[in-house]
């Protein structure tokens, strides 16, 4: 049995790493071993005042720190991924890890607590003298999530002084007004966060909560980011107004801050470590009932989504009746497109519009035709052959080759273009046969989508339908159409390489020399200046700091290197000239091949 004397506050004890298994010992040397600690503990106590010393070589040893104001972090959680190595920090950020001599019992073989269960287990440790990666965390702070892209990983070498930085997390809390008989029970606050997909922003849902019983909400644990937030739909309850042959009212979504609907709010910036206040004043108005029937039944449960204005954004809710064949429900005045789609593939759809106007309303049939379906027509223009003799990669084609199956090549998918996205979007349809080499999207619901083609040979050098250049706009799909797009893929790219100076100089990027950021993934960013025929593309940097690009489309393009994965709206011309005086300027014509050295830009730029 094991007893852990908690210390009293100020108090550093003896930090154990891991604790080695031995035969059992006699009396005489358990209560020698007992005084011995007695002895150790006091003089640790009695020194604890005392300014914090650098552990020697057969330690770790370091401190936690606010990542933005960069004060230590007092009792956070410091341990070791492999769970040999747990701890808490001291008052003022230190932690420190003893390790095992090679060799030793406690270098072989060893019992420890996991950091986050508490349960002990037998681990084999081997030479404890390697890089590891210790990790931090602390209610208040994000990285509490196994995954999370702020879980702060550090590179670590016996003897080594490192800072583990800990990112506060930021928080949105308010209040939602509502007269005093209102029951807040049933009122949700919905939180909307605004993500970079394929260099194009959208709006995403962050989650929701229900509205406390005085009207506050809180959401904590936010990452930095922008966001918009708004109220459901509540029903009016007061008994006064309950008798079904009264006049029924409601509460409509109430957007931050006294927006009219989702894309008319007021976004919310938060950085690391804020506070953001937002009061929400939702409206008693009149409600009224609203019923579209359906003209042919579908067999799959239909999706509906109600639209204020016609302008996307969550909000007002409709539901579908199976029952009645007919979507129903109950909305304020207003002018509003209704859309219902079955999920299914290749599934139905169709939308009305609806105008309401101070009672209720019986809209025309709604009629659900069949979606869309997008084929894609490639042709190969490869002009470089396979060299005689020479090992070929995994996919060289010849633009003469027979038994090319384009389906290996070359992938395609579909990008939601609006920042309010409601579609799924269907993969591509399997296969036929042993020879369909088709790529065909069925199923696709009306919307704008970008096109992406992806090649593992060569680039795709044209992508249209029609005169419409789809590397540069959005694919519009309507319904019950086959649409066909004409894509051209070609070898015969440029080829970038280089290096980044400062991995070069100092493989451990991005940190002091207290330890490298196991989150640091250096990454090298091509982005094609506007009205250049370039594409936007990226690639790791090596830990020898070298890169290559190969089969880049032709065209001009802005180099950037970052300590960390970045993502950037490619798509918007004002979010690529936020970076004008930043990275290399390059010019590359089909075949070229060049050689950069960059310098790591700030994440900030």
């Amino acid at each position: 049995m094991i007893i852990v004397h908690e210390p009293c506050p100020g108090t550093r004890l003896p930090i154990l790493g891991v604790g080695s298994l031995r035969p059992a010992r006699s009396s005489s040397a358990w209560v020698l071993a007992f005084f011995s600690a007695l002895l150790l503990f006091f003089s640790r106590q009695a020194s604890a005042q005392e300014a914090f010393t650098p552990a020697p070589h057969n330690a770790i040893h370091g401190v936690v720190i606010n990542s933005v104001t960069r004060e230590p972090v007092s009792r956070a959680l410091v341990y070791s991924l492999d769970h040999r190595f747990g701890t808490l920090t001291d008052e003022e950020g230190h932690f420190e890890f003893s390790l095992p001599q090679p060799g030793s019992d406690e270098a072989s073989t060893s019992i420890t607590a996991h950091p986050l269960t508490n349960e002990g287990h037998f681990v084999y440790t081997g030479n404890p003298y390697f890089p590891t990666v210790l990790s931090a965390r602390k209610p208040g702070f994000l990285g509490m999530e196994e995954h999370s892209a702020n879980r702060s990983e550090v590179q670590v070498t016996p003897g080594a002084e490192i800072t583990i930085p800990l990112v506060p997390e930021a928080r949105i809390v308010g209040h939602v007004n509502l007269p005093g008989f209102v029951i807040y029970d049933d009122l949700v606050v919905q939180l909307y966060r605004r993500l970079v997909f394929e260099g194009h922003g959208r709006w995403t849902n962050a989650g929701s909560l229900s509205v406390r019983s005085n009207g506050g909400f809180r959401f904590s644990d936010l990452e930095p980011g922008t966001y918009r937030l708004f109220t459901g739909e509540l029903p009016d309850r007061d008994p006064v107004t309950a008798d079904p042959l009264s006049q029924e009212y409601g509460y409509p979504p109430a957007y931050f801050a006294n927006a009219v609907d989702f894309q008319s709010a007021t976004s919310i910036e938060l950085t690391p470590g804020a506070t953001v206040r937002a009061e929400l004043t939702p409206s008693r108005q009149p409600y009224y009932r609203v019923k579209i029937p359906i003209t042919n039944v579908p067999d799959q449960p239909l999706d509906v989504r109600v639209y204020l204005h016609g302008h996307k954004g969550p909000g007002f809710e409709l539901g579908y009746s199976g029952r009645d064949r007919a979507i129903e429900g109950s909305l304020p005045s207003g002018n509003y497109l209704v859309a219902a789609s079955t999920q299914d593939s290749p599934g139905v759809a169709g939308s009305t519009n609806l105008t309401i106007k101070g009672g209720p309303v019986v809209a025309s049939p709604m009629s659900l035709v069949p979606k869309s379906s997008v084929r894609f027509n490639v042709k190969l223009d490869f002009k470089q052959a396979t060299q005689a003799g020479a090992e070929p990669a995994i996919h060289v084609y010849d633009a003469t080759a027979e038994g090319v199956r384009l389906n290996q090549l070359v992938h395609a998918w579909l990008e939601p273009a609006d920042e309010i996205a409601d579609e799924s979007i269907p993969p591509p349809r399997p296969p036929s046969g042993p020879n369909d080499d088709s790529i065909v999207f069925e199923g696709v619901s009306p919307s704008r989508y970008w096109v992406r083609v992806g090649t593992s040979e060569g680039f795709a050098a044209a992508v249209t339908i029609g005169d419409i250049d789809l590397l540069r706009k959005p694919l519009t799909v309507g319904l019950a159409s086959n649409l066909v797009i004409d894509v051209v893929v070609r070898d015969g790219g440029a080829e970038l390489s280089g290096t980044v100076e400062e991995l070069v100089s100092n493989p451990v990027t991005g940190s002091s020399s207290s330890g490298r950021l196991a989150s640091d993934h250096p990454f090298v960013y091509c982005m094609p200046l506007p009205d250049s025929s370039g594409q936007f593309r990226q690639a790791p940097v090596m830990p020898d700091g070298k890169f290559i690009l190969r089969q880049m489309p032709p065209g001009s393009y802005r180099v950037l290197a970052f300590a960390r994965p970045q993502e950037f709206e490619y798509q918007s011309i004002d979010a690529v000239r936020a970076f004008d005086g930043s990275g290399t300027i390059v010019h590359l014509n089909g075949g070229q091949k060049q050689n950069l050295t960059l310098h790591l830009s700030a994440a900030s730029e």
